[in-house]
């Protein structure tokens, strides 16, 4: 079957008409989509762009090209720059993807070309948990003829450009680029899980960096860089600030390996190998590094004729040493990404690493009053997700939580809990557990797309629950758990059950008190009743306006909980109930609005969505995420509460739903067989 790709190309030809994406239009709102345009952008296509500035580059570089314009050229130095509004951190991210030739092909395939792309391009990112095809159409927003955005030097190759137009399409608008972060570009480009480290000293830990630290990441299938990062208050338009040994400030360099070196004077020196991601120049006169160990360095001095030749042929292009103590001196940040063994397997310079990272994966949801509990200050904790880790060995683990946005992301994190006992964990944990039991790990919390944490966890059993930092707080989110050897990870669910009798008879030995405040209702239910002493929906209605008082209770007193009541307890289909079915309703409402208020003390009458569960469980319903999410969406308001009459109305619909199926659960084994005019029956009775 074709794909969307294939069949764009062939319905182009056919009518001889190069694309544009219905889906990411040219228009203002694609460039800037909350904040108003400081510009009016005029979006052109390539062949314009290049035709109009004549010689065909298109940045505002002094120095002039005359390569023709392509979309890639595998023999070009990578040479992008932001342009006027781009952003920094992107092109960071590029230059490392771009060091990674066969990672870079599988986010850009090189299969394609200006001249044949009929305005056609496409790309591979990793999104919301998986690889997707992202197509755009070759029109790129201008100012004044020039591109806006990112744009190449002097090659006059356009695969960034139209990348970040791809990029921009997923997060919604060029704009929403401004809030990315360096993780969030690794992550989506390389597909690994990204791991921040301070090489020095931190405001989170007190330990400096060793190179037993590198040795022991670089076994593994990782990519590690490192930056040095500066908070530079000016920056000229197009130029990265440098620092003095030549180092760019804010940019992502890659480790390639290390090595020792031993001088002349009998002392032992341990070597970085690091590659430059915007060179691809043999190590000599243009490489950019001036410090210890750099071409012109005199530092070579002092090693052996044999020994510096063994160095310089173990560099690449774009390759130089530097010392390991020039390194933590240098750079501040080392950012690790962790590529799983399938997506590893495509890079030719991580065969060979002595550990693959294995990989498991849950997708799942904050819902407001389902699964949205918030951070462990809050109560409503328990009711997140959790994940059940089994891990059969000792060994590192890399956790890491994605939540699918882009703009405005929630304040997120995870909490993880060991698990000791002797059994499995097949359910959710309860409540109590939490009161009693201290967390075995916590992440940060932040306001990112991404948050990770790496350990070492024994054999054992563990509960992972990702959370947003604030209850009520809607998401969609993916736990990616990478291990060096084999675990398990699967999601624990509540089962469904009646844990207590929610709509208990009337007993003789039941609270007198209660029984005799109903019974002053009597004369005015007399009144309404038919000859044979009963009432119907209607008369209900009219009963509970006059026996209810003026308060948040009032509010039961509408028709559609007076037909609940009638479907629930009416055995002879006649529509009806007498004066002691009427009393054990009222019975059980008292109850029932007893819990109800245990639940709402910040403000009487109104019970927080996040609440219901445990509202419930009091009643006696333990319900699974799915049928809480229906109960959810059926009964929530539109600001995340519910009333009594609501929290009422759940109950009996939930009571008549466990009689109906206990009616016709004849064997007690919760499966049952029915027919197609019993269960159309059993729903409307609901």
């Amino acid at each position: 079957m074709a794909t969307k790709y294939e069949r764009i190309i062939s319905d182009c030809r056919s009518r001889n008409v190069l694309w544009e994406d219905a889906d990411f239009p040219a228009v203002q709102s694609s460039v800037f989509y909350y904040q108003t345009p400081p510009f009016t952008f005029q979006w052109k296509r390539i062949a314009e762009i290049t035709s109009n500035n004549g010689s065909g580059s298109t940045s505002t570089s002094t120095s002039n090209s005359n390569t023709k314009p392509s979309f890639l050229n595998e023999n070009a130095e990578f040479d992008v720059v932001p342009g006027k509004m781009g952003d920094r951190w992107l092109v960071s991210c590029l230059g490392v993807v771009y060091s990674l030739r066969n990672l870079f092909y599988r986010v850009v395939p090189a299969d394609q070309s200006l001249a044949k792309s009929l305005g056609i391009f496409r790309f591979r990112l990793w999104w919301c948990g998986e690889w997707v095809e992202v197509l755009v159409d070759d029109r790129l927003p201008t100012i004044n003829g020039r591109l806006a955005f990112m744009q190449p030097q002097t090659s006059n190759c356009f695969w960034a450009s139209l990348l970040e137009k791809a990029i921009a399409k997923l997060h919604g608008s060029y704009e929403a680029l401004k809030y990315g972060t360096r993780s969030d570009g690794l992550t989506d480009l390389l597909g690994g899980v990204v791991k921040c480290m301070p090489i020095g000293p931190s405001d989170t830990s007190d330990i400096t960096l060793r190179p037993q630290t590198l040795k022991d990441q670089m076994s593994t299938t990782c990519i590690i860089t490192c930056l040095a990062v500066k908070n530079s208050q000016v920056q000229k338009k197009n130029a990265t600030e440098r620092l003095s040994n030549g180092i760019l400030i804010n940019v992502n360099y890659r480790l390639s390996s290390l090595d020792k070196v031993e001088t002349v004077m009998g002392d032992t020196v341990q070597l970085i190998c690091i590659k430059d991601t915007f060179s691809s120049k043999p190590f000599g006169d243009k490489t950019n590094f001036h410090g210890d160990w750099s071409p012109s360095s005199k530092t070579w001095e002092r090693v052996s004729p044999s020994e510096r030749a063994r160095l310089l042929s173990k560099l690449n292009l774009g390759e130089f040493w530097m010392s390991f103590y020039e390194f933590v001196q240098t750079f501040t940040t080392l950012e690790i990404v962790y590529l799983d063994e399938d997506t590893a397997s495509d890079e030719e310079s991580l065969k060979g690493r002595l550990q693959n990272w294995k990989m498991k994966m849950h997708q799942g949801q904050w819902k407001r009053g389902v699964t949205a509990g918030g951070c462990r200050n809050h109560e409503s904790f328990h009711i997140n997700p959790q994940l059940l880790i089994a891990v059969q060995e000792k060994q590192e683990i890399v956790i890491a939580l994605n939540q699918h946005t882009a703009v405005e992301p929630k304040v997120i994190g995870f909490t993880m809990y060991m698990w000791n006992r002797d059994y499995c964990l097949s359910e959710c944990l309860q409540k109590d557990f939490f009161k009693n039991h201290v967390s075995f790990l916590n992440s940060d919390y932040g306001n990112t797309r991404h948050v990770s944490y790496h350990t070492q966890l024994e054999a054992g059993h563990y509960v992972l629950i990702p959370t947003t930092y604030e209850p009520a707080e809607e998401a969609h989110f993916t736990v990616r758990i990478l291990g060096t050897s084999t675990f398990r990870l699967s999601s624990l669910e509540t089962q469904t059950m009646i844990l207590l009798d929610p709509f208990p008879a009337l007993k003789s030995d039941d609270n007198v008190q209660k029984i005799k405040s109903v019974c002053q209702y009597e004369p005015v239910y007399m009144q309404l009743a038919d000859e044979n002493k009963t009432i119907n929906c209607f008369e209900l209605h009219e009963l509970l306006e006059a026996c209810l008082p003026n308060d948040y209770i009032k509010g039961c007193a509408n028709i559609d909980i007076c037909r609940q009541v009638i479907a629930l307890q009416d055995k002879s289909g006649n529509g009806r109930i007498t004066f002691h079915q009427f009393k054990t309703f009222m019975v059980n409402l008292k109850s029932w609005q007893g819990v109800f208020k245990m639940y709402t003390k910040e403000k009487a009458g109104i019970l927080r969505a996040e609440r219901l569960r445990d509202a419930l469980c009091d009643i006696g319903f333990q319900l699974s995420t799915d049928i809480m999410n229906c109960l959810i969406q059926r009964y929530i308001r539109k600001d995340g509460t519910l009333r009594l009459s609501d929290f009422v109305s759940a109950v009996i619909h939930l009571t008549t739903a466990f009689n109906q199926f206990h009616l016709k659960n004849y064997n007690q084994v919760n499966v049952i067989e029915v027919r197609l005019h019993d269960w159309i029956k059993s729903i409307l009775s609901c």
